[in-house]
């Protein structure tokens, strides 16, 4: 006979099998409209930055059945990536997660594996999301109960911390049970919004992109705005300042992940190497990896302010 329902306790199972540290699901409803309002309001306030393509589809994210239509389910899933090596002491860096190979890749064959293991098919049973479609991620896990979003905005993950990738499958197949959202903890902590050398956090889980040094390093083309060489310290792509003060990531463990691991040659790399790179070795060190989403120009840009800012402190 026909399934005409999924199990919840079998998605979770099979999901954790397959490395996940975190499973969730939740009826595929719109958001609430006060959620709707508070985006716009963001966007409306130009905290967004030139992210252009949110204000585009900022429709598509309020609804998942306007992604895959007559959808009923959303299963979202969280995986580790927190490195298990550390950087060589005066090393130019990159923040964690782009250490590896691309997470859009990885988290995507997962959930592949994840509907498979399900007797789904991609296509006729729903989609696969990682970051690459209007998708409020951060809205589905702490709807599906994953854990809260904290004051800096990214997810944390009750007794684990905030350093995990986001994933979600989108579902034509009711589930037998769903999960309800988790109580915030950071209490009166602030030590992110403190520890933001830009002071890009707001507090209550927003942020002004245009301050934000990842936006800035990552997301932004052209110049960068005086000063923020100075803000970045030796890391060249993104940053993880807001996360590293984080009461909750004490809790946070070594990623098993193989894929996540960084190269050797990567590690290797000095800052005087990091000055000299060429586009081919961009290419070459970057191979598969989410780095290429700053593209050559990007880096070297990065990699040119501190060592401006560097060059000037040591006068």
């Amino acid at each position: 006979m026909e399934r005409t329902v999924l199990s919840s306790d079998t998605v979770k199972a099979e999901a954790l099998c397959l490395g996940f540290s975190a499973c969730g699901l939740a009826p595929a409803e719109p958001l609430p409209p006060v959620h709707a309002a508070e985006f716009r309001r963001w966007i409306d306030e130009g905290r967004h930055g030139e992210m252009d393509y949110l204000t585009r589809h900022a429709g598509l994210r309020q609804d998942p059945c306007r992604l895959v239509e007559d959808a009923r389910t959303v299963v979202s899933v969280a995986l580790n990536y927190y490195p298990d090596f550390r950087w060589p002491a005066g090393s130019y860096r990159l923040a964690r997660y782009a250490c590896g190979r691309d997470y859009h890749d990885v988290v995507k064959a997962k959930l592949r594996q994840l509907m498979l293991r399900l007797g789904l098919e991609e296509g006729a049973d729903g989609r696969v999301f990682c970051d690459t479609a209007p998708v409020d991620e951060r809205y589905w896990a702490v709807r599906c109960g994953l854990g809260w979003r904290g004051r800096n905005g990214q997810l944390i993950l009750p007794g684990a911390g905030s350093y995990f990738f986001l994933g979600e499958l989108v579902l034509l197949l009711p589930a037998d049970r769903y999960d309800g959202p988790v109580r915030g903890r950071c209490g009166s902590c602030r030590r992110c919004v403190e520890a933001c050398p830009a002071g890009a956090l707001v507090g209550d889980g927003t942020m002004d992109a245009r301050r934000c040094l990842s936006y800035l390093t990552i997301e932004r083309r052209g110049p960068l705005p005086s000063g923020v060489g100075r803000q970045m310290g030796h890391c060249i792509y993104g940053c993880d300042r807001c996360a590293e003060v984080c009461p909750w990531n004490r809790f946070a463990r070594p990623a098993t992940e193989e894929d996540f691991r960084p190269r050797e040659a990567l590690l290797s790399m000095t800052p005087a190497a990091w000055k000299e790179l060429t586009e081919e070795d961009y290419r070459s060190l970057f191979r598969g990896s989410a780095v290429k989403r700053a593209k050559y120009e990007g880096l070297m840009r990065n990699i040119r302010a501190v060592a401006a800012e560097e060059e000037e402190s040591s006068l």
